[in-house]
């Protein structure tokens, strides 16, 4: 059996290419947004998770507690300056000015936020993947 030229494999590549981007470009997209949308409803929830699990450590320490309640709203609102789900953005953003609106100035205000987030949290996680649905 006599080997293939180089060439065809690499025409058959190319061909291949011209037939998808003829044929499928829209259905690949498709997908490709469904799978970018997905990604980000699950990062926007696991900012949420870990937001509430640094709060949860950080009670002692508002000065923490103020860092990482910032840090999560300034991830949520980077999400959502990315998403293409309008909906996520939307979401993302409304979760983040809800994260910022807490002031932690005292270890009592620590004791609210701290319990605030932990009851908030899952009413977030659903508005986020909600968006998404």
């Amino acid at each position: 059996m006599l080997p293939l030229p180089r060439r065809i494999p690499a025409l058959a590549a190319s061909a291949l290419t011209a037939v998808l981007l003829a044929t499928g470009c829209s259905e690949i997209q498709q997908v490709s947004d469904g799978v970018d949308n997905a990604q980000q409803c699950l990062q926007a929830a696991g900012i949420v998770t870990q937001t509430l699990q640094k709060i949860s450590a950080t009670v002692d320490d508002p000065a923490a507690m103020e860092k990482a309640l910032n840090d999560g709203a300034a991830k949520l609102g980077d999400l959502g300056d990315k998403a293409a789900n309008t909906t996520l953005k939307e979401a993302a953003d409304g979760v983040a000015k809800q994260l910022e609106g807490l002031n932690v100035n005292s270890a009592n205000e620590a004791v609210d936020a701290a319990q605030k987030v932990a009851t908030d949290s899952v009413k977030w996680v659903e508005q986020l993947t909600n968006a998404c649905g």
